[in-house]
């Protein structure tokens, strides 16, 4: 039976809106003096979920089409930025958004391309884009360099159902170059950190949709496990997860 991946994240929304990292307001800039970001473009978000990625965008002025499949993060996209006249919920997939065609200047995707149908994703974007519109593909990437971020990667590929089947660094870069064929893409790097205490932690870890969830068989084993991980490594009752952010950047130019 095929796993429907949109409906991956229903049962972890609390925990995703929460936990799961912000991206650095400097992309804004970096996209602005680079790619003459305008502060009249029109920006579709696909693959919104709870709208991380778009409020960046909504706090730096952007009307954005935040385009997601699943209901119970588009809800909570509304609860939370809906006020925002900016913001425009859309319910639709990176294969089928439902926007209007040549309608957008730039497409973002935050921690989502690698659930995509990358083909059909592709001709989707350029049937929405305007003529050389831009594309930026983002993902917060855990990093596990420390000895921390080395047993906690141990730990989540030993109670994970599918983390090495789904992570997103299965997306390389020949399925990036891949993708925006024939043009090239531009990867930028961005420093990203969480500060947690061990509820924190363990919110972090529950948002990820390959983990058990609370009411799933395993759950007791990773609350276990995390607590000696986090006991073992803590300071000042915190512990530290840094990220490199990478911003993927490309122009279809037709």
């Amino acid at each position: 039976m095929r796993t429907d991946n949109t409906k991956r994240f229903s049962n972890r929304v609390d925990d995703y809106v929460k936990y799961r990292p912000g991206y650095p307001k400097k992309v804004i800039s970096f996209l602005q003096q680079n790619y003459d970001l305008k502060k009249n473009n029109i920006i579709a978000d696909i693959g919104s979920g709870t709208g991380i990625s778009t409020s960046i965008f909504l706090d730096a002025g952007y009307i954005v089409y935040a385009v997601e499949p699943n209901i119970e993060m588009r809800h909570k996209a509304v609860e939370l930025l809906g006020k925002n006249p900016n913001f425009h919920q859309v319910n639709g997939k990176a294969e089928h958004t439902g926007l209007q065609p040549n309608s957008i200047d730039v497409i973002i995707s935050g921690q989502a391309f690698h659930w995509f149908d990358a083909k059909s994703a592709k001709l989707e974007f350029k049937r929405i884009l305007k003529k050389n519109g831009l594309v930026v593909l983002m993902w917060n990437e855990r990093k596990t360099d420390s000895a921390f971020e080395k047993e906690y990667d141990q730990l989540i590929v030993r109670h994970s159902k599918d983390y090495v089947k789904v992570d997103h660094k299965n997306i390389d870069d020949q399925k990036l170059a891949n993708f925006f064929s024939p043009d090239d893409y531009y990867l930028e790097l961005f420093f990203n950190q969480q500060v947690f205490d061990f509820n924190g932690l363990l919110g972090r870890l529950l948002s990820s949709s390959y983990m058990p969830a609370r009411n799933e068989r395993g759950y007791e084993a990773v609350i276990k496990d995390l607590r000696l991980l986090f006991d073992k490594y803590k300071k000042y009752e915190a512990i530290i997860l840094n990220y490199e952010t990478k911003v993927y950047c490309g122009r279809f130019k037709f």
